[in-house]
């Protein structure tokens, strides 16, 4: 018997019949050509023609750019002595990511050489950060001790450091630079952007430690910044720094302050403070000693402030020097309030008004004008306003308007008081008298070209106000100890009582702003003493003497030829202090 078998054909299975048509089975296997084809003209775009990614991204793994610092430029007196200069020291960093593996020798090694606590090094490496600076600006001589050290994690960059060969004598004049090499304080702050130059960078290869391990190359080299001139003589610096001190020593003052200009030029030969303070050595330090007190502190200037008075009555051509002046026998009633002078006189000149000092005198010239005559001269001086160096914390002083002046106010503002000035603005403002009549923009930096001045005087009345401001230091004036051997000096002498909780008190400012020689001004030198204590604290007694020091050492550094054959008075006893006496307080 034949069976028959019953054959299944698998085409004829529904469920492997092909569930696309033709048409679709080749797009597919287009897109699946084209995606290959554009992955192959990528590869090939970015490993022969384009290659920079890829190389970017290995270089990731052991290229770095590192900064090349720049070196700030150097400060210069006007002879090109060095006073501020940058010198290579290395700042020790680490990463905690690899510190954190150092053992407990090496971190005992690591915090002998940067003379580190332990403790204060290892929280450090542990506080959580990316980076952390270990020490910064130490010398090179210590880094290569921490190199030998080979420890993992711990790094090195090369940086600058300010040096200042002068010491506390330059401090208050060229200030000084923070840990970055940013100026702070001074010429340094003032000037940054000049002496501030701009790193540069270069490529390296470093290993797994990060130690570079080769040089690749210079991608932009630094360019250090500009050296800065400075119209500041060192020698007559340290003069009137070594004056000053010694009579806030003497004097057991609470500060004082000297400054010296050209007055052919108007610049800055001298500025110094005491107390100072060492730039080199900053730790511990005060605002009292950091603040440079010929910009930032004003006071009452006194007495010295009557010379300009007497200038804008004669100018005015209502009084001569020879005018008489009838002083009340020491005591003047203006309203309410009464004005003493220190010693008695019925009649006084003009010039024996400045040359006793006389607070009657001068507030009965200044009564004759309107206020707004009198503030206009003032103004015109540079009183109540800044000084527009450029010199951090300039203060402006106070000059208030001339409406709100009293007649009472107009006349105690003649000999100093209910105005406030700095000593850079009193300084500049005795130029007038040094010129002929005219003022010029003071200049901390070297001048090459004489400047142009603004008239506020006319040049005979500057050459009168000489002569009588003269007899300031002649006999019987209030300054024979500002008297300089071989030289013919003028000047003015000031002593103000101080304010405080708006009330006057028994603590005094005394100054004495002069020039030289008289015959042919050459350097005008501002004086102020704050709070001397003891038996004397007449600006005769206590700055006189350190403007004799200071201006006779300028004119003999700067080669001026005397005028003078006397020698200056020398005064063995003061008996009285009253005898060198202001007019009044």
């Amino acid at each position: 018997m034949i069976r028959l078998r019953k054959v299944v054909t698998f085409n004829h299975n529904p469920l492997l019949q092909l569930s696309l048509s033709q048409w679709r089975a080749r797009l597919v296997l287009v897109v699946l050509l084209a995606g290959m084809a554009a992955l192959m003209g990528r590869s090939l775009y970015l490993q022969g023609i384009h290659n920079e990614f890829l190389q970017a991204k290995g270089e990731m793994r052991y290229a770095r750019v590192l900064e090349v610092p720049a070196t700030r430029g150097r400060i210069a007196d006007r002879h090109g002595n060095l006073l501020a200069v940058s010198t290579p020291v290395s700042s020790i960093w680490a990463l905690p990511s690899d510190a954190s593996q150092l053992e407990p020798g090496q971190l005992r090694q690591l915090a002998q050489l940067l003379e580190m606590n332990v403790t204060d090094l290892n929280a450090r490496i542990a506080g959580g950060r990316d980076f952390v600076y270990l020490k910064r600006q130490v010398s090179p001589e210590l880094a290569e001790k921490v190199a030998a050290l080979n420890l993992p994690g711990i790094h090195q960059q090369n940086e600058f450091r300010r040096y200042y060969p002068s010491g506390e004598v330059m401090a208050h004049m060229l200030g000084f630079t923070n840990v970055d090499d940013r100026g702070q304080e001074g010429i340094e702050l003032a000037f940054d952007r000049l002496l501030t130059g701009q790193a540069g960078s270069r490529r390296v290869i470093k290993d797994r430690r990060g130690q570079v391990v080769e040089d690749v190359e210079s991608i932009s080299s630094p360019r250090d910044g500009k050296d800065v001139a400075l119209a500041m003589d060192a020698k007559i610096q340290y003069l009137a720094y070594s004056a000053l001190r010694e009579a806030v020593q003497q004097h057991r003052a609470k500060a004082g302050s000297v400054v010296v200009i050209d007055v052919r030029t108007g610049e800055v030969l001298a500025l110094v403070n005491a107390p100072a303070f060492n730039p080199n050595n900053r730790t511990r330090l005060s605002g009292e000693q950091l603040r440079n007190r010929v910009f930032t502190d004003t006071f009452e200037p006194g007495s010295i402030m009557k010379p300009f008075v007497a200038a804008m009555a004669i100018e005015s051509g209502k009084f001569r020097a020879t005018t008489q002046i009838d002083t009340y026998s020491g005591s003047f009633n203006i309203g309410r309030h009464t004005i003493h002078d220190t010693h008695p006189y019925r009649t006084l000149t003009v010039t024996e008004i400045i040359q006793k000092s006389s607070n009657i005198g001068t507030a009965r010239l200044a009564l004759e004008f309107e206020p707004e005559y009198m503030w206009a001269f003032y103004d015109r001086l540079g009183f109540g306003s800044a000084p527009g160096l450029g010199f951090p914390g300039e203060a402006s002083g106070n000059l208030r308007p001339a409406k709100t002046w009293k007649p009472i106010e107009q006349a105690t503002m003649a000999y100093g008081h209910g105005v406030s000035v700095s000593l850079i603005q009193i300084a500049r403002a005795y130029l007038a008298f040094a010129r002929d009549g005219d003022l010029v923009p003071l200049s901390m930096t070297r001048v090459d070209a004489p400047p142009v001045g603004v008239q506020v005087l006319s040049p005979q009345v500057a050459h009168e106000m000489r002569q009588i401001m003269e007899t300031v230091v002649s006999p019987g004036g209030t300054a024979v100890r500002a008297q300089v051997s071989g030289y013919r000096v003028a000047g003015k002498t000031g002593t103000a009582n101080k304010i405080e909780n708006r009330r006057y008190v028994n603590k005094y400012v005394s100054s004495f702003v002069g020039f030289a020689p008289v015959s042919n001004p050459r350097v005008v030198v501002a004086v102020m003493i704050d709070e001397p204590s003891g038996n004397q604290h007449y600006g005769g007694a206590v700055a006189a003497p350190v403007f004799a020091q200071v201006a006779g050492g300028a004119l003999r550094a700067l080669g001026v030829v005397p005028d003078a054959h006397r020698a200056p008075l020398q005064l063995i006893a003061v008996g009285n202090e009253r005898a060198l006496g202001e007019g009044g307080l």
